[in-house]
C-alpha cells in the first residue's frame, strides 16, 4: 500500500504547497482512493506535482465535515466527475468555532450526484469500510475542543441522502475575519445567521462529531486505519480498531507538553500499532511524544509511504 500526504500544515519540500489541512492518496493493489481535500485546491495542484491522477481515483472519502478536510471538494469534482465521495449524512449540519465562526463545508455542493451519505458502518469495497463508531462505547468522556454545532432539531440532516433540510449559506474558512452576527457560544442563532438557514432560528451546542468517520483498510492481513482529526479521542479511536498501522491527526495541537501528554503517549505506544501522523497533532506536540513512542512518524506534505 501507498500513501502520498498531498497536502498537510507542513513541507520540506519548496515546491509543494502547504494550508491548514489534510488531502491523502492512498493506492492498494485494487483501489485509489482519495481521502480528504484541505481547504482548497492546493492538494490538487501538489497532486500534479507529484505524479498523481486525480482523474484516476475510483472512490473519495471526507473524514468529517469541517472546512480543512471538504473545502477542496468543488475541485476534486471539477478534476474526476466519477469518483464516488463518501461523507456523513451529518457532514453538512452546520459547525462551529467557538466564537461563532463557521467552520463547515460549502452548502452549494451538496446536491452532488457524486455524494454518497453514510451513517454507521458502509463496505466500500474489498478490504474497505468506514466506520462512524457513533454507537460505540467510550472510556473517556467526549471532548468538544471548543467547537460547535447548530443544536440537533433545530438544523439536521434527517434522511440517509443528506437533503432533509434546506442548505445553509455559504461557508466561511475558520480563519475568515466574519462573525457570526449577534451570535455568541452557545447562544441563540437568528435564521439568516452564517450558516443557518433562513426561517430557522437555531442554539449552538456543544460538537459531537457525529459527522465525523473512519476509513479502515484490510490488505495482506494487515488493518490500516485513516482518521482525518480523531475528534471523537485518538485513545478510543486506536481501542476501537486496534489497527496495525494508523494515519492522521491526533488532535493535540496547543495541549501543553506536560504529564497528561505524555500519558496519553505511553498509552498509545503500549499498543503495537505504527503511527504516521500529522495536521492537528501539532509539530511540538509530535517531537515531545517522540520520547515516549517507539513508532511515530510524521507524515508532511509532498511525502510518501510504503505500509
Amino acid at each position: 500500500m501507498k500513501v502520498v500526504s498531498l497536502l498537510e500544515n507542513t513541507s520540506t519540500r519548496s515546491d509543494m504547497r502547504t494550508e491548514h489541512g489534510l488531502s491523502l492518496y492512498i493506492e492498494t493493489g485494487k483501489h485509489k482512493i482519495l481521502f480528504d481535500m484541505g481547504q482548497s485546491d492546493a492538494f490538487a495542484a501538489n497532486a500534479d506535482t507529484l505524479g498523481v491522477d486525480l482523474r484516476a481515483v475510483g472512490l473519495a472519502v471526507l473524514s468529517h465535515g469541517h472546512y480543512d478536510h471538504g473545502g477542496g471538494l468543488a475541485a476534486f469534482l471539477e478534476r474526476n466527475s466519477s469518483a464516488p465521495v463518501y461523507l456523513s449524512r451529518y457532514a453538512f449540519e452546520p459547525h462551529y468555532h467557538g466564537e461563532g465562526r463557521y467552520i463547515g463545508l460549502n452548502p452549494a455542493l451538496r446536491g452532488s450526484a457524486q455524494l454518497h451519505f453514510t451513517e454507521g458502518e458502509t463496505r466500500l469495497g474489498e478490504g474497505l469500510t468506514l466506520c462512524d463508531c457513533n454507537q460505540n462505547t467510550r472510556e473517556r468522556p467526549l471532548d468538544s475542543c471548543g467547537l460547535q454545532m447548530a443544536q440537533r432539531g433545530s438544523f439536521g440532516s434527517n434522511q440517509s441522502d443528506g437533503s432533509a433540510q434546506p442548505a445553509p449559506q455559504m461557508a466561511q474558512p475558520e480563519d475568515s475575519p466574519e462573525r457570526n452576527p449577534g451570535g455568541s457560544p452557545q447562544g441563540d442563532l437568528a435564521a439568516g445567521s452564517q450558516g443557518i438557514p433562513d426561517g430557522c432560528a437555531c442554539t449552538l451546542v456543544p460538537e459531537d462529531f457525529r459527522h465525523e468517520q473512519y476509513l479502515l483498510v484490510e490488505e495482506h492481513s494487515r488493518r490500516v486505519l485513516f482518521s482525518g482529526c480523531s475528534h471523537k479521542g485518538i485513545l478510543e479511536i486506536v481501542r476501537w480498531f486496534r489497527p496495525d498501522v494508523l494515519v492522521g491527526g491526533f488532535h493535540f495541537s496547543g495541549l501543553p507538553l506536560d504529564d497528561t501528554l505524555a500519558g496519553y503517549a505511553a498509552a498509545l505506544d503500549g499498543y503495537p500499532t505504527e503511527y504516521y501522523t500529522c495536521h492537528c497533532t501539532g509539530s511540538a506536540q509530535f517531537q515531545f511524544m517522540q520520547q515516549y513512542m517507539k513508532r511515530l512518524h510524521y507524515l508532511s506534505c509532498g511525502q510518501t509511504v510504503g505500509i
